[in-house]
């Protein structure tokens, strides 16, 4: 967005000034949680007034929704040029796989998740913009991907979408439940979470790879 000839945006139309309100919301979720967090902690902690706030987000619950969906959108254009980048179809899901992995198990994802789940009941609409599938989504960015592939013949799949969704869910649901519900003490080595990954490309070629394309199924150890 580019700023008017007088140098001013109009009113809730500052990108700098809404990152700045999310920077500082973040740190204020981060520390207190979203249910002790206030919007004037925000304003304190984002250097703003509470006037301002109001402006860009209606209420905390859309100001947690926001800064869940810019969080998701940066990692999303992560993974995106990951994919976009010179490789088989083997090496760029192994390093989707891996760099979501890592995201589960290092990331604020899954504390935001719980956060969710805990006020689902009275705030329905925040779980439904949380799972929303849009174009800033990593799910719908691998389903992409992998409907190029399947065009390309490189990958023999009829529903993209449930493809998708398998290869994230064997690549992380093991690391995923376990820190959601707390089982995790400390953070997989390296070695596990390769370990992981890569028996659920084995799997997930072994389903979609082409048969007659043998190297397709062949996965670096």
């Amino acid at each position: 967005m580019c700023a008017p000839i007088s140098g001013r945006f109009a009113a809730g139309a500052d990108p700098a000034k809404r990152e700045q309100i999310l920077d500082g919301a973040k740190r204020v979720f981060m520390k207190l949680g979203f249910d002790a967090a206030s919007m004037n902690d925000v304003t304190r902690e984002a250097g703003v007034s509470k006037g301002t706030i109001y402006v860009y987000f209606q209420s905390k619950e859309d100001l947690f929704a926001s800064l869940i969906e810019r969080e998701k959108g940066r990692f999303a254009e992560e993974l995106r040029d990951l994919l976009a980048r010179d490789g088989s179809v083997e090496d760029r899901l192994l390093q989707f796989g891996l760099t979501y992995a890592r995201h589960v198990v290092n990331s604020d994802m899954v504390p935001a998740m719980r956060t969710v789940i805990g006020v689902i009941d009275r705030m329905p609409s925040l779980c439904k913009r949380f799972f929303a599938s849009t174009p800033s989504n990593a799910q719908t960015v691998l389903q992409d991907y992998i409907e190029r592939q399947a065009q390309a013949g490189t990958l023999r799949v009829e529903d993209a979408d449930l493809a998708s969704r398998q290869f994230i869910d064997l690549s992380t649901s093991i690391l995923f439940k376990r820190r959601l519900f707390g089982e995790m003490t400390c953070v997989p080595d390296t070695k596990e979470i390769d370990r992981i990954v890569n028996s659920a490309l084995r799997v997930f070629l072994a389903a979609y790879a082409p048969p007659c394309n043998e190297a397709a199924q062949t996965v670096p150890q």
